[in-house]
C-alpha cells in the first residue's frame, strides 16, 4: 500500500543529525529539575551503598590476619556480625534509593508526555500531513518509557558505578600498588572500546526506534483499514509489508544483540585476565612472605567487588544511548513550531509586508484591499495565495489572487473541478493553514492577526470526510460549541436530521459510537459531523460538501433545515450537486487556483460553460 511505502521510507532518512548523547540527555533537564533533589538524594546513597561493599573486604583483612590467623573464635564472631551488617545496610540504602526515584520519575514521565501531547494539538496541520500516526504514538510511549528507565537506573549507576570504581582503584593501589596497577591495565584499552560501542549502538538504536515507529503505524492503518483490506482481499499483502518490517526490525535487534555481547565479551574478559594475573603474582608474594594473606584476600575481595561495576558499563552504555536516541526523537517533534496565537499572526503579516513599496509605486492589490477591510464586514478574501509547504521548489501555487466577498448573513457556493482548491481554500479560514501571501478578513478584522483559539470559536467547520471520536453521539456533537446546553444538541441533531437515528440508538445520545464511529454508517457520521458544525450558532460556518453521503430524501429535509441556519450565518459551502448550490445566495467558480466568475446559480448555468459542465453532471465526480 502507498502509505506503507511512504512510511517504512522514514527509516532510511540520512538527514538526522548525529548528535553527542550527553548534549542530547542534557535537554532532559527542565523536565527533571522539579525531582532534582530527590534524584540527587538517590544518586548520594546509592554511592554510600557502594562504598559500604567496599568496605566488606577491609573487614575480611582484618578478620583473616587477625581473628582467624590468631585462632580467636570471639574476633571471628565479631567480623562476622560486621559483615553480615554491612550486608543489610547495602540492600537497605539499595532499596532506599529505589524508593526515593520510583514515583518522581513516572511524574517526570507523565510531564513530557503531556507536554508532547499539547505540543501536538498547537502544530499545525501541515505538520501532521508529513508525519505517520505510528511515529507520534511511538515518541510518545515507547520512547518515554526509555527515557524514564534511563533517568531510575543509568542514569544513577553510571555515576555511582563511577564512584565505585575510583574508590576501588584507589583502595587497590594502597593495599598494594603493583598488584593495583595489573588490576587496572584494561582501563586504557576498555575506554577506547567503550568510545566506540557507544557510536555503533547509538546508530542501532535509533534505527530500531524508527523501525519500530513505522510498524506500529502499520499496524493501526491495518486496524482503521480492515474493512477496506477485506473488502479488496489485501491481506496477503498487507501481511507480507508488516512481516517485512518485522524482518527489518528483527536484524535491527539482533545487530544491537551483537554489538552488546561484543562489548560484554570485552568488558568481562579483560578485567578478569587482570584479576587472574594478579592472583597469580599475589599468591607467589604471599608465598615469598612480602604480602600477608589477609591482604591477599582483601584485594582480591575488592576487585571481585569492582566485577559488577565495570561489567555493567556495557549495557549501561546501551540504555544511556537508546535513551539519547528516544530524546532526540522526542524533541524533534517538541522543536517543530508551533504556529499559535496573535503573535504567529503578526509573523504572517511581517512576511506578507516584505520590503516598502518605492515612492510613487502602486500599493499591491491585497493591500489596497485590506484598506477597505475596516469597514467590509463578512467573510473577505484579498488577493489570497497559497502553496503547501512540502510543495516541489518551483511549482507554481495552489490558489492564486483569491479574491472574494462573502456579505455579513450571506451564503456563497464554492464550485470547482477535481484538484481546482476548493477544500485548500475553504481550510484557510479556520487557519488550518495560513495562506502564503494575501489577507483573509472576518467581519473587518484581518485573521492573522487574531488567535487561533477565539477564530475558531467564530468560525466552524464540516468537512466531507467526518471525524468522530470515541466518545458518546452527543460528546460527538457538543464538541462543535464551548457550553453548548440541551436544547442547543436538540436544536442542532434536528438541523441535521440526526434526531431520528440518535434517539433509536441503544442508550440515545450516550451511545458510545466506537473508534472513528464506525459503528455508524457514512450517512449517519455525516449528519453528526453536520450537527457538531451548527450546535454552537457560529457566526462563520464552512462546509466542505456536508451531505454527499445522504440520499436525496434525507438530503432534501437537511437542505430544509439547513436553509434557517444559513440565514443567520455568513456560510461558504463546497458544493457539487445543484441541490446544495441552491441553498446558495451567489456561486463563485474556483477553476485553475483562481475565481473564475462569481454570480447566480442561472447567471453562471447561462453565461459559463465550465460551470454548465460541472452542474450537468458530465463534470460527474469532479470534487
Amino acid at each position: 500500500m502507498a502509505d506503507t511505502a511512504q512510511t517504512t521510507n522514514r527509516t532510511d532518512r540520512t538527514d538526522v543529525p548525529q548528535r553527542s548523547a550527553v548534549r542530547s540527555l542534557l535537554r532532559l533537564w527542565p523536565f527533571a529539575r522539579p525531582v532534582r533533589a530527590r534524584l540527587f538524594t538517590a544518586a548520594c546513597v546509592g554511592v554510600l551503598a557502594s562504598c559500604v561493599s567496599l568496605v566488606i573486604p577491609l573487614v575480611l583483612k582484618w578478620l583473616v590476619d587477625g581473628p582467624v590467623a590468631e585462632r580467636d573464635p570471639g574476633g571471628a564472631w565479631l567480623g562476622g556480625g560486621c559483615l553480615l551488617l554491612l550486608g543489610l545496610a547495602e540492600a537497605l540504602l539499595f532499596g532506599l534509593r529505589r524508593w526515593l526515584v520510583a514515583r518522581p520519575l513516572a511524574g517526570v514521565e507523565a510531564a513530557m508526555r503531556a507536554a508532547l501531547y499539547r505540543h501536538l494539538q498547537r502544530l499545525p496541520v501541515s505538520f501532521h500531513d508529513r508525519w505517520p500516526s505510528g511515529q507520534l504514538l511511538s515518541r510518545g510511549t515507547t520512547d518515554l518509557q526509555t527515557v524514564r528507565l534511563f533517568l531510575a537506573f543509568p542514569l544513577t549507576f553510571l555515576l555511582v558505578n563511577g564512584v565505585t570504581i575510583l574508590v576501588g582503584a584507589v583502595l587497590l593501589l594502597a593495599q598494594r600498588w603493583s598488584l593495583g596497577l595489573v588490576l587496572l591495565a584494561p582501563v586504557p584499552p576498555l575506554i577506547v572500546l567503550c568510545a566506540v560501542f557507544e557510536a555503533k549502538y547509538g546508530r542501532a538504536a535509533r534505527r530500531t526506534q524508527d523501525q519500530l515507529g513505522d510498524l506500529t503505524t502499520v499496524v493501526e492503518e491495518s486496524v482503521l483499514g480492515i474493512r477496506i483490506i477485506k473488502g479488496f482481499g489485501r491481506h496477503r499483502s498487507q501481511a507480507e509489508a508488516f512481516r517485512r518490517l518485522t524482518r527489518a526490525l528483527r536484524a535491527s535487534e539482533l545487530r544491537k544483540a551483537r554489538l552488546l555481547a561484543w562489548i560484554w565479551g570485552c568488558i568481562t574478559t579483560l578485567p578478569e585476565l587482570a584479576i587472574g594475573g594478579a592472583l597469580v603474582l599475589g599468591t607467589l608474594q604471599v608465598a615469598d612472605g612480602e604480602l600477608s594473606a589477609g591482604t591477599l584476600v582483601a584485594f582480591l575481595s575488592t576487585a571481585l567487588a569492582l566485577r559488577w561495576p565495570v561489567e555493567s558499563i556495557g549495557f549501561l552504555l546501551a540504555m544511556s544511548n537508546e535513551a539519547a536516541t528516544a530524546t532526540d526523537r522526542y524533541f524533534e517533534v517538541l522543536d517543530e513550531p508551533a504556529v499559535d496565537g496573535a503573535e504567529a499572526g503578526a509573523g504572517v503579516l511581517a512576511r506578507d509586508a516584505g520590503a516598502a513599496p518605492a515612492p510613487g509605486a502602486a500599493a499591491p492589490a491585497d493591500t489596497a484591499d485590506t484598506a477597505h477591510t475596516a469597514h467590509t464586514g463578512g467573510l473577505l478574501f484579498s488577493g489570497v495565495q497559497f502553496r503547501y509547504p512540502d510543495a516541489p521548489p518551483g511549482s507554481p501555487p495552489l490558489l492564486q489572487d483569491i479574491t472574494l466577498h462573502i456579505r455579513p448573513g450571506e451564503t456563497m457556493a464554492l464550485v470547482g473541478a477535481t484538484g481546482s482548491g476548493k477544500t485548500t481554500l475553504t481550510a484557510l479560514v479556520p487557519r488550518l493553514y495560513d495562506p502564503t501571501a494575501g489577507r483573509i478578513s472576518l467581519d473587518g478584522r484581518d485573521l492573522a492577526t487574531l488567535r487561533r483559539e477565539e477564530v475558531r470559536a467564530l468560525v466552524a467547520v464540516a468537512f466531507e470526510e467526518p471525524t468522530l471520536f470515541s466518545a458518546t453521539a452527543a460528546e460527538n456533537v457538543l464538541m462543535g460549541g464551548e457550553g453548548a446546553q440541551e436544547s442547543d444538541l436538540r436544536r442542532a441533531l434536528e438541523v441535521a436530521q440526526a434526531d431520528g437515528f440518535v434517539d433509536a440508538l441503544p442508550e440515545g445520545g450516550a451511545t458510545q459510537v466506537g473508534e472513528q464511529g464506525l459503528s455508524l454508517s457514512g450517512g449517519q457520521r455525516q449528519r453528526l459531523a453536520l450537527a457538531r458544525a451548527v450546535v454552537g450558532r457560529p457566526r462563520f460556518l464552512i462546509l466542505d460538501d456536508p451531505l454527499s453521503a445522504l440520499d436525496v430524501h434525507t438530503e432534501a429535509r437537511v437542505e430544509a433545515a439547513l436553509r434557517q441556519v444559513l440565514a443567520t450565518t455568513t456560510a461558504l459551502v463546497v458544493a457539487h450537486r445543484p441541490s446544495t448550490v441552491l441553498l446558495a445566495d451567489r456561486v463563485a467558480l474556483l477553476s485553475g487556483g483562481r475565481i473564475a466568475a462569481v454570480g447566480t446559480h442561472h447567471e453562471l448555468l447561462r453565461d459559463h460553460p465550465e460551470y454548465a459542465i460541472l452542474m450537468s453532471g458530465e463534470g460527474a465526480g469532479a470534487r
